[in-house]
């Protein structure tokens, strides 16, 4: 079988299972399972698949990713979000639509935690819900600050994304990921926060009453706890006193240890959290098994290579080429979530990037930047639907006021994709790249 006829076998399957309603990880098995039978036996299709699927997460790397989930869910029951929240209110109260940038700020802090947009999303949003309706604060703007800003701790380590993505790309450094993500992350914050400051400036909503000294070191002191995490785990990944999982670990007992002396932590609540965690991981485990067999397959049929091949041919400036590569991006990330994106598509534009000079590293930022994006779109964004849910605002209303935010996200991507210092100069400077 040529590669084009695989092409057409393993993704046509694919996009019709996936646009019928099937899961996407089945989708990803059984599109993977098709194109093999098209050119192996069905013994010999069975075994290799189910091998693949088998070696693709066998890895201990991957233990990092359970155990970041349990940490964020911890976390996102544990009391901190409103700590989180105290600490941004009185860094930002001052300045314009306080709410609306202690938002922002809020799931910077958090999400940098907890590694989850949808918990950001969820802890911020429920919190500063009520603060902003009494305020006088429409709520549909209020909503799309929340949905546009939670998916920065996908960008701001630890992040479960990043280790995805080390793993599919071949053992890319996780610590590179990690400071790769600081500067796009905090840029997005700052994108976010500009496009809102516009709108609230123009509103005239209010600042928030001046704290004194002893109150913001109060809130300060209620952070900081949480904020060590940050400290601990990435510092402890970086300078090499443990590997990413041995730190997702110590950001589980941290994290245990501070709900317990929160005293937030209920047994009933224990439970609950992991059971979410279980059912999280059986989701992702499933889905990275998947599209091992799917990466098997492509590779077996020269499928990376002959995409590389035609898009090289379609033009001969790398730059345009790198806008088709966003553009993409941009499309898959309105109907696909952030994990199988990177999944199916790091095998195949991972491979057209280094051929065009961009670092690996680089690009697992403008790939995690762009699902970000997405994270936040019609018709199946998860962030916008739960962004929605806890502000109780449709999702008509929210979308126009999310597309300042969309535009001013799409030129930071642009610049990310263009100017590799963005994303490389941290790593560089403390020697974590190739």
């Amino acid at each position: 079988m040529d590669a084009p006829t695989a092409v057409a076998v393993l993704f046509g399957a694919f996009f019709v299972l996936l646009f019928t309603g099937v899961p996407i990880s089945v989708s990803l098995g059984v599109a993977s399972f098709a194109t093999a039978l098209a050119f192996l036996p069905w013994d010999d299709s069975t075994y290799i698949i189910g091998q693949q699927m088998n070696v693709g997460i066998e890895s201990f790397s991957l233990l990092a990713v359970p155990l970041f989930i349990f940490a964020g869910n911890v976390m996102n029951t544990g009391g901190i979000a409103r700590r989180l929240v105290d600490l941004a209110l009185v860094m930002v109260g001052r300045v314009p639509g306080a709410l609306a940038h202690t938002n922002v700020l809020a799931n910077m802090l958090f999400g940098a935690l907890s590694g989850s947009a949808v918990a950001s999303a969820a802890a911020i949003g429920s919190t500063l819900h009520d603060r902003q309706q009494k305020a006088g604060y429409d709520p549909a703007f209020g909503a799309a600050v929340n949905i546009a800003s939670a998916p920065t701790g996908l960008l701001i380590p630890p992040t479960t994304a990043a280790i995805v993505y080390s793993t599919v790309a071949g053992g890319v450094s996780v610590s590179a990921l990690f400071m790769a993500g600081y500067v796009p992350g905090i840029l997005m914050g700052l994108v976010i926060m500009v496009i809102a400051f516009a709108f609230t400036r123009r509103q005239k909503y209010p600042k928030v009453d001046r704290v004194t000294a002893a109150e913001a070191f109060q809130s300060l002191l209620r952070a900081i706890p949480g904020l060590l995490l940050i400290v601990v785990v990435i510092g402890g990944i970086v300078f090499g006193v443990f590997t990413a999982t041995e730190g997702a670990a110590v950001a589980v007992l941290y994290t245990l240890v501070l709900s317990v002396a929160y005293r937030s932590m209920s047994w009933t609540a224990f439970k609950d959290v992991v059971n979410r965690t279980v059912v999280a991981t059986g989701i992702v485990m499933f889905l990275i098994a998947a599209s091992a067999g799917m990466s098997w397959v492509m590779a077996y049929t020269g499928i990376p290579a002959a995409i590389t091949e035609a898009l090289l041919s379609v033009a001969d400036s790398s730059a345009v080429i790198l806008v088709l590569m966003l553009t993409l991006l941009l499309v898959v990330g309105t109907f696909m979530d952030i994990t199988p994106a990177i999944l199916i598509f790091t095998p195949i534009l991972l491979p057209i990037a280094e051929e065009l000079g961009m670092d690996p590293v680089q690009f697992g930022m403008v790939l995690i930047l762009a699902m970000c994006i997405g994270t936040m779109t019609p018709p199946v964004g998860s962030v916008l639907f739960v962004g929605t849910g806890v502000s109780g605002v449709s999702i008509e209303r929210v979308v126009p006021k999310l597309v300042p935010y969309f535009v001013g996200l799409v030129l930071l991507l642009i610049a990310v994709t263009f100017i590799p210092a963005l994303s490389l100069g941290l790593p560089g400077m403390m020697g974590l790249l190739d």
